[in-house]
């Protein structure tokens, strides 16, 4: 990792044992900031930092602290007065507890920081640390005091590093209330299939493949801009109708997902696939070995049981040949069934 101003000096509590920590960002916004200006002349509007007694500019050194009463009244807070807070939290991380990750609600998260050993005697304890939290497969949670505040965070391992994450306290989270639909839907069986399948056609994404598309597209525009040129326009989507059908817009997504990934729409699974086939006639039933029939009759039996099949009503000429064939097929096993041969007589010596 490479060197990052810290933000915060302290210790973690870990019981008697005091691990000297830096405290460090973890996270770095990429967004793209923009400047105020005047669009009639393009001047750069700036805030000025103006004292309202002397009606003067003042420099930041000069900009303190104060608590606004009730009444108007302003109370100065000085470094030195935080500082001097009676709480154990005002230079040190406390853990108070280890509790499995899945207790902590993702609505509590808030910023994230690195904990970097600070100096060679704080890399004992602070590995003992993180193989600690390693092995219990638990997150650590801790009180700590930051930028005029207690804070809440909890303390987990990121490769060979601990993190933590700050988090708000539970009175700091708002009651959903009044947020889900008041009226009363029910959701048919199909709908929830076709959920499902939608869900199984997007399936995973691995997160660090996902980018900021909305920041690359404005870093084109001002380049184009800087050079003079004229930046590309996308047509804009047109507007949506409205959702009258929820199973035809499910199954719509669930095609365009399919497109999307490469996919046939078309193609459903095996089970599901209906598949037609044409009816061919009934099949003449297997003869047993030695019955075999060559006789020019049986292929003209074969020819008019075909017909029969094909044509309504039947000819009657089918019904007189097929019982000749029957007379066809007994005179021809008789003639082809083998006489049996005279058993050799034994001679005697």
């Amino acid at each position: 990792m490479r060197q990052v101003r810290s933000i915060w000096n302290g210790a973690i509590s870990f019981g008697l044992v005091s691990i000297p920590i830096k405290l460090v960002n973890a996270t770095e916004s990429h967004s793209i900031s923009f400047r105020q200006i005047h669009t009639e002349d393009g001047g750069r509007i700036r805030y000025r930092k103006v004292c309202e007694l002397e009606d003067r500019e003042v420099a930041q050194a000069e900009i303190g602290k104060a608590y606004e009463d009730a009444d108007g009244t302003m109370i100065p807070i000085t470094d030195e007065d935080l500082a001097q807070l009676p709480i154990p939290t005002a230079k040190t991380i406390e853990i108070v507890a280890f509790v499995p990750a899945d207790r902590i609600d993702p609505l509590q998260m808030d910023a994230a920081y690195y904990l970097s050993a600070s100096g060679v005697p704080a890399a004992k304890p602070y590995t003992l640390l993180r193989e600690a939290l390693k092995r219990s497969q638990k997150v650590a949670i801790a009180k700590y005091a930051l930028r005029g505040r207690e804070r809440l965070g909890m303390l987990r391992v990121v490769d060979d590093v601990i993190a933590m994450h700050g988090l708000l306290w539970p009175d700091e989270i708002r009651v959903p209330e009044g947020v889900a639909p008041d009226t009363n839907v029910t959701v048919r069986d199909k709908e929830l299939d076709l959920a499902d399948a939608l869900m199984d056609t997007l399936g995973e994404v691995d997160l660090a493949d996902l980018h900021d598309d909305y920041r690359e597209a404005v870093e084109e525009m001002i380049t184009a801009k800087a050079s003079g040129e004229q930046p590309a326009t996308t047509p804009s989507p047109a507007p949506g109708a409205k959702v009258l059908d929820l199973m035809a817009a499910l199954e719509k997504s669930v095609r365009e997902a399919k497109e999307s990934r490469g996919e046939d729409p078309a193609t459903k699974k095996p089970e599901a696939k209906a598949e037609v086939r044409r009816i061919s006639p009934r099949a003449t039933p297997k003869q047993t070995p030695g019955k075999k029939s060559t006789s020019t009759t049986t292929k003209k039996t074969t020819t008019a049981k075909k017909s029969q099949s094909q044509s309504e009503p039947p000819p009657k000429k089918t019904t007189r040949t097929t019982k000749k064939t029957t007379t066809t097929k007994s005179t021809t096993t008789a003639k082809k069934t083998p006489a049996k041969k005279p058993t050799p007589r034994k001679r005697t010596a």
